[in-house]
């Protein structure tokens, strides 16, 4: 049975390993392991040791607590909530905000206002 911080820490791992646009394959020839290892890491099916955390965070460019950031709030949040908590952990998301940056910055100014009516009208 996977455990709510072995979860959490995957997918921490994931949502840097997307920001920075590196396939798994790329962190795990990093760190120095399989990309099979990765995958399970990523949905908390194995948990990382503190030394292979270590390694990780050193690939990703990130400090160690990078991966417990949030764990109150999810798990205060619970499942009740409407939006997640982490919401860039969802692929989707993540290229919607890698998209909406592609956007030369006075169109994006005027996609957001017309985001911010659309939601107000939701």
């Amino acid at each position: 049975m996977t455990h709510p911080v072995d979860v959490h820490v995957g997918k921490r791992i994931r949502h840097r390993r997307w920001l920075v646009g590196m396939t798994q394959q790329q962190l795990a020839e990093r760190v120095g392991i399989k990309f099979q290892q990765i995958q399970k890491y990523e949905t908390g099916a194995n948990r990382v040791s503190a030394s292979r955390l270590w390694d990780i965070a050193d690939a990703l460019e990130v400090p160690v607590s990078f991966f417990f950031e949030g764990i109150e709030t999810e798990q205060a949040a619970g499942e009740a909530s409407a939006m997640p908590t982490d919401i860039l952990g969802d692929k989707e998301a993540l290229d919607l905000v890698r998209s909406y940056y592609a956007i030369p910055e006075n169109q994006r100014r005027r996609l957001f206002e017309l985001a911010r009516v659309l939601s107000d009208v939701a």
